[in-house]
């Protein structure tokens, strides 16, 4: 699965919470405790928590937790350490991104000749094919081959696709069967203040990307009509990587946060045909910001 949008921002404050009370190996970190303290549920927090084990900060034990598994005046050395494999992880996630939507990459590849290519060792290829396979652009194949996926490439192939979109979105609000879910509700509102409140500064395109499409998509999923939901996953999947060449205008981002917010907000005092004109007029504002840069 995809790596929970607040999990960087929550690894820090845990990373911080531990230094400032001088915690020492073997101590234990409560789930619900720092769930309380940083204002969140406890899923971001787990994320985080796993994170952190797999960079041998913490370690789990069965039914009992997560423990301190360094000192908390190692932390700094320990988080420049992972600080530089996940940049390197990150530079070489979009590369492949650029290379394949640029047309270098075959829509076949084996493991071998992806790591020729790239000049790196199976296991950290493999962690990075693995994630690109979660967000949907790439699929195993018997063996040790990978086949790319069909993606939108062009920009008139982008802009039908924000068309769509606001078509779609807008038609599954005002179904009969749209219901709203007030924990999908909730814990949108956490991603989505998390962005405002400065994760927009320092959050990654691939987590802002996915922070965003996982609010649209829960509202679709509001509809209870699966095949409105396939529809707007499916062209979410297709438009990632074009989407990853768009450069961000990230000072524009705390507005648009606050137009999901408005959205949820609508829904809740329930106002349902003014939030879906409010969410077509949105989805196609995004459109004719991003459009032209294609």
């Amino acid at each position: 699965m995809a790596r929970n949008s607040l999990s960087p921002q929550i690894s820090a404050n845990i990373v911080e919470f531990v230094k400032a009370n001088n915690m020492r190996k073997g101590q234990h970190l409560p789930l619900q405790m720092l769930a309380d303290t940083f204002r969140v549920s406890r899923a971001p927090v787990l994320s985080a928590l796993q994170s952190l084990e797999a960079l041998g900060v913490v370690r789990a034990e069965a039914n009992r937790g997560y423990f301190l598994e360094i000192d908390g005046d190692a932390l700094d050395a320990a988080k420049r350490g992972a600080d530089r494999e996940s940049d390197g992880d990150e530079a070489l996630y979009f590369r492949i991104a650029e290379d394949r939507l640029a047309g270098k990459l075959p829509e076949r590849m084996s493991e071998n000749e992806l790591m020729r290519l790239y000049d790196v060792p199976r296991t950290r290829l493999l962690k990075i094919l693995h994630r690109i396979a979660d967000e949907g652009w790439i699929e195993r194949l018997p063996g040790n081959g990978w086949c790319f996926r069909q993606t939108l490439t062009s920009r008139q192939s982008y802009e039908d696709g924000y068309v769509f979109r606001a078509v779609i979105e807008q038609q599954a609000m005002l179904l009969p069967t749209f219901e709203p879910d007030p924990e999908g509700f909730r814990r949108a509102r956490e991603v989505q203040a998390a962005l405002r409140d400065g994760g927009y500064e320092s959050w990654s395109r691939a987590e802002i990307f996915k922070a965003n499409n996982d609010f649209h998509e829960m509202l679709v999923a509001c509809s209870r009509n699966e095949f409105f939901l396939d529809s707007v996953k499916r062209i979410n999947r297709l438009r990632r990587l074009i989407e990853y060449q768009i450069t961000i205008d990230r000072s524009r981002l705390p507005k648009q946060t606050a137009e999901h917010l408005h959205i949820l907000d609508l829904l809740e005092a329930g106002r349902r045909t003014e939030a879906a004109a409010f969410l077509y007029t949105h989805i196609m504002g995004a459109g004719r910001i991003k459009v032209p840069q294609i």
